[in-house]
């Protein structure tokens, strides 16, 4: 079975998100590998771009944690720091659409209760009854040992995104492919 380093799945995953996100590495900051940044601004206007109609924003702010072993306690200070920084980075107004807070978590191992708990994050908030937008946080978790993924509820597009990225160009795993 072909396996990918932690480095090779890192380096795939950025290489999957640098056509639409602004990409900034984090070498001193272990388990946290990079910080990936999404914005955009949308609005129509009628004759001229004075008379706006309507206008939205949004956001979305990916951490990309790397370790060999993931554990419970450390999942959970992860998933903090992804909240607090976050939410600090916010601005919710009447332009504000939605943010997503995204945490991938690329591991060799991971211990089931950190996996059972990735799975169980459920953190969402209103700004304003919705009204100045909301905020979702989105986790996923690729094992490298065991080529799985998972993800919370909210995160099924990032699973689909780390199992694409790193499993999908794998030799094939024995299945009669």
């Amino acid at each position: 079975m072909a396996s990918l380093s932690l480095e090779q799945a890192a380096q795939r995953l950025m290489d999957c998100y640098q056509g639409w996100f602004d990409i900034s590495p984090c070498p001193e900051e272990a388990p946290l590998t990079a910080r990936m940044d999404f914005h955009a601004h949308s609005s129509q206007y009628v004759l001229s771009k004075k008379a706006v109609l309507w206008e939205a924003e949004s956001h979305e702010y990916v951490y990309l944690f790397q370790m060999p072993h993931l554990t419970l306690e450390t999942y959970r200070a992860c998933e903090a720091l992804v909240y607090q920084e976050g939410m600090s980075r916010i601005q919710p107004g009447p332009g504000h659409m939605y943010t997503y807070l995204t945490a991938l978590f690329l591991c060799q191992t991971c211990d089931e209760q950190a996996r059972r708990a990735l799975k169980a994050c459920r953190r969402h908030k209103s700004f304003r009854f919705a009204y100045w937008g909301w905020m979702d946080m989105h986790t996923g978790l690729a094992e490298l040992e065991k080529e799985r993924v998972t993800a919370n509820f909210s995160g099924r597009k990032s699973a689909k995104n780390l199992s694409h990225a790193l499993f999908r160009s794998l030799p094939s795993r024995g299945k009669g492919r």
